[in-house]
């Protein structure tokens, strides 16, 4: 006992920090309950039964109802072709709007600022109550048939927030790089258009990648504007999802989603991939796509 009590106190045994021991655990176990359902789904996409909760026995016909069954094809092509051309657009718009607040500070800027804020938190539901009459006003009432195609009215509804992030992300890429390089390019006497493809856009162009993949993977998820603007032909497949719900889930639902879920992981690679060539670090590519 003596001998213990003599040891010195860095060859003491520490006391045991039990925190740093139960919030893993504690973590763990609750990112197993919330990615769980997401593993249910995976499984049942495999069921070949009526009913998504009725297992029946493991195959494939619910990947293969994807193609066969014109409803859930064509609801599928609907939401790609339009998640697609939505992307591309506020990818568009989303970038020159923030390279100019990176690069053209000023008063302007606060006040856009808070108008994309405004779009970013306001309500869903909200959007699509505003959007439905005015769309019907512009394709009717103003004679601009262009409002009346399905597929414009799910591009106008679900790049209404895209734009705003994709303005967040590039803008928060620009602040953090040195404008040199574009003024050196300006005293070489290079046009500002040439300045802008071969200096600024290329700057930006990891930051530009992740609000395109954050634009079009909004876009298949987005449910309330589609349900409220779709017209007859062009529903998308989450409005076709929710009115599925009445009659009772299928496996092919589930083998949709399945995968979706394996695209947009795949699109998240790619777009890891591309910022790591770019030379960014892994903090650098963390604060790309949080838009930070």
């Amino acid at each position: 006992m003596t001998a213990v009590q003599n040891r010195p106190a860095s060859v003491r045994r520490a006391p045991r920090n039990w925190s740093a021991i139960l919030l893993p655990v504690w973590a763990t176990l609750v990112f197993v309950f919330l990615f769980l359902p997401i593993a249910v789904v995976i499984v049942h996409s495999f069921n070949v039964g009526r009913l998504l909760i009725s297992w029946d026995h493991f195959g494939f016909d619910s990947f293969a109802a994807i193609v066969t069954k014109a409803a859930v094809r064509d609801a599928v092509l609907v939401s790609l072709r339009t998640g697609l051309i939505a992307a591309v657009f506020a990818t568009a718009l989303g970038t020159l709007a923030g390279i100019a607040m990176a690069r053209t500070p000023g008063r302007w800027v606060p006040w856009f600022l808070g108008l994309l804020l405004l779009v970013s938190v306001t309500p869903e539901i909200v959007d699509a109550v505003a959007l439905l009459p005015w769309l019907v006003f512009l394709g009717q009432d103003a004679g601009m048939w262009v409002f009346n195609d399905g597929t414009v009215r799910l591009v106008v509804g679900q790049s209404l927030f895209s734009i705003a992030i994709v303005s967040y992300i590039v803008r928060a890429r620009l602040v953090g790089l040195d404008a040199k390089l574009e003024e050196a390019s300006a005293d070489l006497y290079a046009p500002p258009v040439r300045t802008f493809m071969k200096v600024t856009l290329p700057l930006a162009m990891p930051a530009v990648l992740a609000g395109f993949l954050l634009s079009f993977t909004l876009g298949l998820d987005n449910t309330v504007v589609s349900a409220f603007v779709q017209v007859s032909g062009t529903t998308p497949w989450p409005v076709y999802v929710l009115s599925a719900l009445r009659s009772g889930l299928r496996p092919e639902i589930a083998a949709v989603s399945t995968v979706m879920l394996v695209l947009t992981l795949g699109a998240l690679a790619l777009v890891a991939v591309v910022l790591k060539r770019a030379g960014d670090s892994a903090a650098d590519i963390a604060r790309t796509m949080a838009g930070g």
